[in-house]
């Protein structure tokens, strides 16, 4: 449906944007994850048709979208910024505004806004103003606002950064009702990890502006020295073992099924052999899987299991585990 296609995007000179294709599909939902500066503000508001492109063709259901869109096509993509903006009045004339700016009836509106009320829990809000609400009940006010124009595209720029974890998992449960309720996909740029793998059809990882083969839970900027080979790059207190010829600053990414997780050191040829904690066990949206995250001495890795070998394994939060991965395993962009 949306696609971008040869995007090189520049700010200031610099490229923060270099995509050769990117595709929302027709319905589902995508989470964009990446460290802060990764590009995946600027890749929503390109989605959004809010700004244009240095270099590069946005298309909508196969036609190009001329650099200035029409109005009836912007409608059909709403953006909620990270820090999204009210206009001046009660929650509900915020709620209100974009359906009657579309002449929409009072009856068919009032529906539409009672049920995105309820799927978020806003009634107890509906009588406040901006400043009688918290940074989580002002997000959740902007996404009730965009779902209410029942758009054919929501992207959401870190929709839960201010929530609990309570209010998070709200959040993401009535995205999902709403998206049962009828199609349309929502693409969330968010660096809760857990919550793209809970709630998220599909994941993709940004790394400097450009599409990662790997999610970015064990992705470290180091420093390489010369020469060909065994290398030893330091993440912190840590030391990762790597195999390659690149040298000087680089990004190194240990994908997460390439980590073979144990209780204690097994014999292996593996040169990374690292003993942690669990800080955190997170089921994969379609539950074929478990991701394991823990600290390893103030650097916290990623590995990915089958839930049947996390049941074997038996892990809990604070439990010791050891991750063990080959240098050929860890990957030098």
């Amino acid at each position: 449906m949306l696609e971008l296609r040869g995007i090189r995007h520049r700010y200031e000179g610099r490229v923060v944007l270099d995509l050769e294709q990117f595709t929302v599909p027709r319905t589902g939902t995508v989470a964009v994850v990446g460290h802060n500066g990764a590009g995946k503000s600027t890749l929503l508001r390109l989605l959004a048709l809010l700004e244009t492109a240095t270099e590069g063709q946005v298309l909508w259901n196969g036609a190009v979208v001329p650099r200035r869109p029409p109005a009836s096509l912007r409608r059909r993509v709403t953006l909620v910024e990270q820090r999204p903006i009210l206009f001046r009045g009660t929650v509900r004339e915020n709620l209100e505004y974009g359906l009657q700016v579309r002449d929409m009836g009072r009856n068919a509106a009032n529906g539409i806004i009672g049920d995105v009320v309820d799927r978020l829990g806003l009634q107890s809000l509906l009588s406040r103003r901006r400043h009688e609400l918290s940074d989580g009940e002002v997000q959740r006010v902007a996404v009730a606002r965009a779902l209410a124009l029942r758009t054919d595209v929501l992207l959401l720029d870190e929709p839960a950064s201010s929530a609990d974890r309570a209010a998070a998992g709200a959040l993401y449960r009535a995205l999902a009702a709403e998206r049962a309720a009828r199609p349309f996909t929502v693409c969330i740029a968010s660096h809760q990890l857990e919550d793209a793998y809970r709630y998220a059809d599909d994941i993709r990882a940004l790394a400097d502006g450009r599409l990662s083969p790997v999610t970015p839970e064990n992705l470290f900027r180091v420093e390489l020295p010369a020469g060909d080979g065994v290398k030893t790059a330091r993440v912190g207190s840590i030391e990762l073992v790597v195999m390659t010829d690149r040298a000087g600053p680089v990004v190194v990414a240990v994908p997460p099924t390439d980590i073979f997780v144990s209780r204690e050191p097994l014999p292996s040829s593996a040169r990374n052999v690292l003993r942690g904690r669990v800080t955190g066990l997170a089921i994969e949206h379609r539950g074929a899987g478990v991701h394991v995250r823990a600290d390893m001495g103030g650097v916290e890795l990623v590995a990915a299991v089958t839930a049947e070998a996390a049941r074997d394994l038996a892990l809990t939060p604070g439990g010791t585990v050891v991750f063990s991965f080959k240098a050929t395993a860890v990957q030098v962009f």
